[in-house]
């Protein structure tokens, strides 16, 4: 059976393969050429050094996040772009506070942020709102999926989990507020501290809409 022809993109989509799983210091020439069944030195036919295949693996990032519509409605398409984002930052969490970082962005990245400003623009905010606007979504995001990372917990059970496990180690009358929180919210049915990026998203829409 023929073996698939190298190219940037297979170099590039094996290399975001294996920071998912490994993260970035997981990711080295050498185990990517592995991956792709290539000594190392082979690489750079594709990638002109680890600068460029950060650069690419981080438009790839950008090309899942959802567009805002040319004819869409402002809220709703920033809305549906922001829950996409942060869905494609879980996906690549290695990708996290890298997104903005590069000083050689990708086609990808330049089209979403042409087309967050041309929403916001054709939405009939000025252009010092757009910029503050911008700036205020994806820090939101950003902030959003940093703090997601960091958590000692992945699902709803290990959320009680951890919850019961710190109140154990202080009374109920040393932090009230925050054994009350506890008790009467966050181990209340069908909490999922994952809800919370919706409504805070709500949020930040809302003082967003103030603006134009």
């Amino acid at each position: 059976m023929p073996r698939t022809p190298l190219d940037r993109d297979r170099v590039l989509r094996a290399a975001m393969a294996r920071a998912d799983e490994h993260g970035l210091d997981g990711l080295t020439m050498r185990k990517l050429g592995e991956a792709v069944g290539v000594e190392a030195m082979s690489l750079y036919n594709h990638v002109a050094n680890k600068d460029d295949l950060l650069d690419g693996m981080i438009d790839l990032v950008f090309a899942e996040i959802d567009l805002p519509t040319a004819d869409g409605d402002w809220r709703t398409d920033l809305r549906r772009r922001s829950i996409s984002m942060r869905d494609a930052l879980a996906r690549h969490r290695w990708a996290i506070g890298l997104m903005e970082s590069r000083p050689t962005p990708g086609p990808a990245n330049l089209r979403q942020h042409d087309a967050v400003i041309g929403c916001l623009r054709d939405a009939g905010f000025t252009m010092a709102a757009t910029a503050h606007a911008f700036s205020l979504l994806d820090s939101f995001v950003y902030g959003y999926a940093l703090q997601e990372r960091g958590l000692p917990f992945d699902s709803p059970e290990e959320t009680i989990e951890v919850a019961t496990s710190i109140m154990d180690g202080f009374g109920a009358d040393e932090y009230p507020n925050l054994t009350a929180f506890v008790v009467d919210h966050v181990l209340q049915p069908g909490y999922d501290y994952g809800a919370e990026f919706e409504a805070g998203l709500d949020l930040v829409l809302d003082a967003i809409a103030s603006l134009r």
